[in-house]
């Protein structure tokens, strides 16, 4: 299966709030940033938390504005996310991080 998204692809980080283990931080949940890159292809980190297998899906660097994250900073943050953890944007709002 191709990768869902590639670098530059805006991309806005899911809101769930699972039980157990996830590394999708809380500080990244419903946030807009970038796809930097396609880090390789790896189990979804929280199936093999509870055990399971885990589905192999590609792992993105996705860069965020610090602004948006933590209300101040003019930098970025690059975060290591699961596909299953991202959405396309398609609200003509979203912003790309810089």
């Amino acid at each position: 299966m191709p990768d869902r998204f590639v670098p530059g692809d805006p991309v806005r980080a899911g809101t769930c709030d699972p039980t157990g283990h996830t590394r999708l931080p809380r500080y990244v949940r419903g946030a807009v940033g970038q796809v930097a890159e396609v880090a390789g292809h790896h189990p979804l980190a929280d199936d093999r938390a509870r055990g399971l297998p885990g589905t192999v899906q590609a792992v993105y660097h996705v860069r965020f504005a610090a602004v948006d994250l933590f209300g101040a900073g003019d930098h970025t943050v690059t975060v290591e996310l699961w596909e299953d953890y991202l959405e396309p944007t398609t609200d003509h709002q979203d912003k790309e991080a810089p």
